[in-house]
């Protein structure tokens, strides 16, 4: 059982449309009786952060984007849209670095690029970090961790406004968790990275209803980025219950 302040950030990838959005109502019942010190986030796909902005208006719950463009004006790259854009329709968070898109060949030096500008449009930032299998079992977990937050956050000096989320990009969507063990070790290299004045530290990577009750054993977890299960009202309530009981 934890009292710890927690955030549960759901991140609905590419699903969901306005039908969809009666989903909230389960959520928005529970947030309204949920005693315990909780902040709950929806990252939905561009197209619903404006509807679920609306339809959350009224509760504590807040909704934040998936990714946006490195430019933070406007200009000629078609289908794309910016932090400015994202704030301006609803958006107060947004998930940059994510290994699903770190896969499709976004760089260090992009994301940098896209928090700098996220920052700038006051955003605040969900930033994803973590290893692949091969590097795990290179044995080079904390290597790869260091190199993203060193230039990911190259030049960021005001943190305050940024949460970084662990997700091994071979935990995403396999249903295969870190041991506990390795997921202290790695929660705590990443909060001394940054010295005495640590971010918030989040898990992500195929976190569910039956898992929970040994990802909240991990003392140094501030919270839980939540992919799959977050698109379920009732596994995403019964994740947040379980942290507490």
């Amino acid at each position: 059982m934890t009292n710890k302040y927690m955030y549960f950030i759901a991140n609905w990838k590419m699903f969901g449309d306005l039908r969809t959005l009666n989903s909230l109502d389960k959520v928005i019942k529970f947030s309204k009786i949920n005693k315990r010190k909780s902040k709950l986030i929806y990252c939905p796909p561009n197209t619903l952060i404006r509807p679920m902005s609306k339809r959350l208006q009224k509760t504590k719950i807040e909704v934040g984007a998936q990714n946006c463009h490195v430019s933070d004006s406007y200009g000629a790259f078609t289908g794309s849209v910016n932090s400015k854009m994202l704030k301006n329709v609803g958006a107060k968070y947004i998930i940059l670095g994510h290994s699903e898109n770190r896969q499709e060949g976004e760089s260090d030096k992009l994301i940098n690029l896209k928090i700098r500008s996220a920052i700038k449009s006051g955003l605040k930032i969900i930033f994803c970090i973590g290893e692949t299998l091969k590097e795990k079992r290179n044995k080079r977990t904390n290597q790869v961790l260091s190199n993203q937050i060193n230039k990911g956050l190259k030049s960021i000096r005001n943190k305050s406004d940024i949460i970084v989320a662990y997700e091994p990009f071979w935990s995403i969507g396999t249903g295969i968790i870190p041991k506990s063990k390795d997921l202290i070790k790695s929660v705590n290299f990443i909060k001394n990275k940054f010295g005495s004045k640590p971010p918030k530290i989040l898990y992500g990577g195929s976190v569910n209803n039956q898992n929970i009750s040994q990802l909240k054993n991990i003392s140094g977890i501030d919270g839980f980025l939540i992919g799959g299960a977050s698109q379920d009202p009732k596994k995403f309530i019964d994740i947040i219950k379980k942290t507490y009981n």
